[in-house]
């Protein structure tokens, strides 16, 4: 009987915890460690980093959770794949490279590139998301670590199985599988009851990341390493199965999954088995994310406390209307929002206070700058009685906008960089 594959997952967001790669690769046997860092927000931060720095766009945390634990995963043969290259996976993997060398490991690198798009004006990054193919293609050739940009989040598992039991485009119910696995573990500690619904009949203080054993059919089990907290059951993978899913055929550039016929049975305890996954064939258009600046926004948020909790409210609406249209710089759009957190006869100053949050935004910087905060200020003595705000105002910030769009698959050069070169 051949033995399963045993991917995990060590990052289901940029920002996630540090020491999970050193937890997952000391915590029990593994085969591929994954690390999902690419949100639709991620790619913002990193072209915004981009512009600074044309060397970098990659997700830098990974690199150096990598300095930590090189010799961890070589020792332990643990292969790793991770989309940390976001915009510039060459540039991680040579900085990957070079790490192993310093450490004196020989270390076989692979990265995934084609992603990057034409970039539109007025838009920071444009991507297609790719599949396993190119991680699988670069695991083939013997790769210990594979670095990609954009590719979906499940192709980080689909990838690896891929290459493991032989798979070809046309193994669509296996494929379908691994990516339904690969989807229950993305977003890493949500598969083992973080941000759970029922969270109070579990310890949840710090839940263990999740792994899955993929079987040669596609079937796999959903699990966690022992002794790490948390549950695996067949809730908390539901509740990750239908997460950032609509209607039954989950579309990818591997295979579409059809999730109505996913079968889910606890095969112990933290053990979920995922088996009966049938797909179709996936798409002829790839999905791409374009991210820009939309503009700049600020935010003051005032406590008003005690009586006439309403009546506040319009006056501080009231004043600040009158600031701004003093000062000549109304932002394009203003916002409020009285939150009602406080509570008859209450004991304390906190329970008894409501907040008034003001929200501006604006293509013009200035406009939700110091006119906005300046405003704010000078009510300071001349409002409603026991004014103050939660944080002094400050001089505003650009957000981002993502859109979502198709691309015909055939137009995408998805290209698997081998480690001795070869493309």
């Amino acid at each position: 009987m051949t033995e399963p594959l045993r991917i995990g997952n060590a990052s289901g967001f940029y920002g996630d915890r540090f020491d999970a790669v050193r937890e997952m690769l000391t915590g029990g046997p593994l085969d591929v460690l994954t690390g999902d860092y690419l949100a639709e927000l991620t790619m913002l931060i990193l072209g915004r980093g981009r512009l600074k720095d044309p060397r970098r766009g990659y997700a830098s945390t990974f690199l150096r959770q990598w300095e930590e634990n090189v010799h961890l995963a070589r020792e332990r043969g643990v292969r790793i794949v991770t989309n940390a290259g976001g915009l510039n996976p060459a540039g991680l993997a040579d900085a990957v490279r070079e790490v192993a060398q310093k450490a004196g490991l020989p270390v076989r690198v692979a990265h995934v590139e084609g992603d990057a798009l034409p970039v539109p004006d007025g838009c920071l990054t444009a991507n297609a998301y790719l599949g396993g193919a190119g991680i699988a293609a670069c695991l083939r050739a013997g790769a210990d670590i594979v670095v990609t940009g954009r590719v979906t989040d499940a192709a980080l598992v689909t990838g690896p199985a891929a290459a493991h039991f032989g798979w070809g485009p046309d193994d669509l119910d296996a494929l379908a599988g691994a990516v339904v696995a690969g989807h229950v573990l993305e977003c890493g500690t949500q598969a083992t009851g973080g941000n759970y619904a029922f969270f109070g009949e579990h310890d949840v203080r710090r839940p263990g990341f999740p792994l899955a054993e993929i079987h040669p059919d596609g079937s796999s089990v959903v699990t966690k390493h022992p002794g790490t907290g948390g549950v695996v059951d067949i809730g908390t993978v539901t509740a990750q199965l239908v997460y950032e899913t609509v209607g039954a055929r989950y579309a990818g550039p591997d295979v579409t999954a059809r999730l109505d016929t996913v079968t889910l049975t606890q095969d112990g305890p933290d053990r979920v088995r995922i088996d009966g996954v049938r797909g179709e064939a996936p798409p002829a258009t790839l999905k791409t994310g374009l991210t820009r600046l939309g503009g700049w926004r600020n935010e003051v948020v005032f406590v008003l406390t005690g009586l006439d909790v309403e009546a506040k409210a319009r006056l501080v609406k009231d004043q600040f209307a009158d600031a701004l249209g003093r000062a000549g710089r109304v932002p394009a759009e203003v916002r409020w929002e009285l939150a009602r957190t406080d509570r008859p006869d209450a004991p304390t100053e906190e329970t008894a206070s409501a907040l008034l949050r003001l929200v501006v935004r604006d293509q013009d910087a200035e406009a939700v700058g110091r006119a906005v905060s300046g405003a704010a200020v000078e009510l300071a003595l001349g409002s409603y009685p026991g004014f103050h705000v939660t944080a002094p105002p400050g001089k505003g910030a650009p957000y981002g906008v993502f859109e979502a769009g198709t691309v015909p698959a055939d137009e995408v050069a998805h290209t698997a960089v081998l480690p001795d070169g070869r493309r």
